[in-house]
């Protein structure tokens, strides 16, 4: 699939990235280019101790920033495919620095889009979060607005060969600023702070979460956000799995976050579909027929008022699935 085409990650040095870089140079070793693009002169460094230029041929550290559009314009000549990771995610960070959020994770995503178009590229999946759904939080409200952006893209496309799509999924484990590798660091000190022990959230792994963006690009028509059926955790037993013996201290949800996260709200139902191992939310004027994409992937309609939400789902972690769950992703040494 990959093999021979240019790639691009906004955001490329991220716990997203370098897991898709693993992936990539692992899966396709004969893919053209893999180029990362992050403003982050040390986490440039960092990965580049990982995963060397003298011994990957087809990797490239392109510094810049998705606020910056000529620099990405420079950064898309001959890429093929441009996978879009680059956000500022941190909720009570962004609602005190809200136009620098705007700036990276909404007006990025207009600079990428319109790079895209420019530069001859012919397929971007842009990563999303459960927090874009409903958002109560200006995090999750400029991911909305990124997901729209990206959607609508395919409305101005033109005669370019070009598809846009968005994938959109919950917490992921063990990723920079995730509550499992927060714990873990907490847990000496003997008590663990729970913002509230009634939160839950949903639950998947990078390798997961990188599949989901390989899949968008095999398979996306344009237009679509992809979303994985994927298990729910309570944070009371993460707590429990990472240290049965430490307090549990309850301190107050911080500003902006939700006891539970929505992926697919009640008004998406109308346009979401089932396609077997993740749904996938359809633009209200695709630019498709939606009656080829049904037979196409077999897909079924969800239920008027159907909505996904961590608290009411029917898939669940437990203390002893979120141990080997830590173990596998987080921390191999890991002993509760």
């Amino acid at each position: 699939m990959l093999n021979n085409k240019s790639i691009l990650i906004t955001g490329g040095t991220g716990s997203f990235g370098k897991m898709f870089t693993k992936i990539i140079l692992s899966k396709y070793p004969n893919v053209k280019r893999l180029v990362i693009f992050s403003r982050d002169e040390q986490k440039h460094f960092q990965m580049g101790m990982e995963f060397p230029e003298n011994e990957h041929k087809a990797i490239r550290y392109f510094i810049g920033d998705v606020r910056d559009k000529e620099r990405l314009l420079r950064a898309f000549e001959g890429i093929d495919v441009v996978i879009h990771a680059a956000a500022m995610k941190h909720v009570h960070l962004a609602e005190y620095n809200p136009m620098e959020c705007i700036k990276t994770n909404v007006l990025g995503a207009e600079n990428v889009i319109q790079a895209a178009l420019e530069s001859g590229v012919k397929n971007v999946v842009a990563l999303s979060t459960d927090k874009a759904a409903a958002p109560i939080n200006l995090y999750g409200a400029t991911k909305l607005t990124s997901d729209k952006l990206f959607i609508a893209a395919n409305n101005i496309k033109g005669k370019r060969d070009i598809k846009f799509s968005v994938v959109r999924y919950g917490n992921v484990m063990g990723s920079n600023g995730s509550v499992m590798p927060f714990f873990l660091n907490k847990r000496k000190e003997g008590i663990l702070p729970i913002t509230d022990k009634r939160m839950t959230r949903f639950n998947i792994s990078l390798e997961d979460g990188c599949q989901m963006v390989f899949d968008a690009i095999d398979n996306a028509w344009g237009g679509e956000i992809f979303v994985p059926k994927i298990p729910s955790y309570k944070i009371v037993d993460v707590a429990t799995a990472i240290c049965p013996n430490c307090e549990q201290k309850e301190i107050g949800i911080r500003p902006g976050e939700k006891i539970h996260e929505e992926m697919i709200t009640a008004s998406d139902s109308f346009t979401t579909y089932d396609l077997g191992k993740y749904y996938a939310i359809l633009p209200q004027k695709p630019n498709f027929n939606i009656s080829e994409y049904i037979k196409h992937f077999n897909a079924q309609i969800v239920t008027q008022g159907f909505n996904y939400n961590s608290g009411e789902n029917t898939a669940w972690e437990t203390v002893e699935s979120l141990r080997e769950l830590i173990k596998q992703y987080v921390d191999p040494n890991f002993e509760a």
